[in-house]
């Protein structure tokens, strides 16, 4: 199908003591060999860390990693000696490489950190590791859809080691339309909100659409806003 929804209720579930985290793809010991991917999209988590708790140290190989925090915030440290909190509107990324090792934690002692977190195939395997982090709150709130991770040398955007996938970002308001980029391959999550998908049902908080070959579907958002990540794929 040119368009297919997977409802929140449809996604796999990791509940925790510290964690409840929902999967669009399989992950850990949520296997299903129909559900590993969307085009180069392997994982989006979408995950809330309870406080003073999270991610203890743990490595990554080959594999381009993009941070979306939506409420809180996230402690990152690595072994590349990079640290500091990933907050709403800060584009994060961490390309794996040949290898890094990382913990994500929740520091505040009351407030629970949510964030979507997403890995996409690089184009270039055994790279060196690296990090960045951009705050683009300020495109953020001129509307529309915000490049927030490319491979495609996009202004505003951080660069990912793979040529064929952008992030995009949109933080709308009620009624604010957007058109879904035209691409082989796309993936809509919508994190917050309600919103109207030409061609699909309604989508809620925590729904995503698969695109392949679908064209530029219209995005409104709901009358109480929406915020959505958009990854467009070749």
């Amino acid at each position: 199908m040119p368009i297919d929804v997977r409802t929140r209720v449809d996604r796999f579930r990791t509940r925790l003591p510290w964690l409840d985290s929902s999967h669009c793809f399989s992950f850990g010991s949520h296997y299903d060999p129909a559900n590993t991917h969307h085009g180069l999209l392997v994982v989006s988590n979408d995950d809330v860390v309870h406080p003073t708790s999270g991610f203890e140290t743990h490595p990554h190989r080959d594999m381009e990693i993009v941070t979306w925090v939506l409420e809180g915030e996230l402690e990152h440290k690595d072994t590349l000696g990079n640290t500091g909190a990933v907050y709403p509107g800060l584009a994060q990324r961490m390309s794996a490489g040949r290898g890094i090792w990382h913990s994500e934690k929740n520091l505040d002692p009351v407030r629970d950190v949510h964030f979507v977190q997403m890995w996409v195939l690089p184009d270039t395997e055994g790279i060196d590791p690296s990090y960045e982090q951009l705050d683009i709150n300020p495109q953020l709130a001129r509307g529309g859809l915000v490049p927030v991770a490319s491979g495609n040398g996009l202004d505003a955007a951080i660069r990912i080691r793979q040529r064929h996938a952008t992030l995009w970002a949109g933080r709308l308001t009620p009624g604010e339309a957007v058109v879904v980029p035209d691409a082989r391959f796309a993936h809509v999550y919508l994190a917050r909100g309600t919103a109207d998908l030409d061609g699909a049902p309604p989508l809620a908080a925590g729904d995503a659409a698969r695109l392949t070959d679908a064209g530029s579907p219209l995005l409104t958002a709901g009358p109480q806003g929406a915020e959505v990540l958009v990854w467009e794929m070749g």
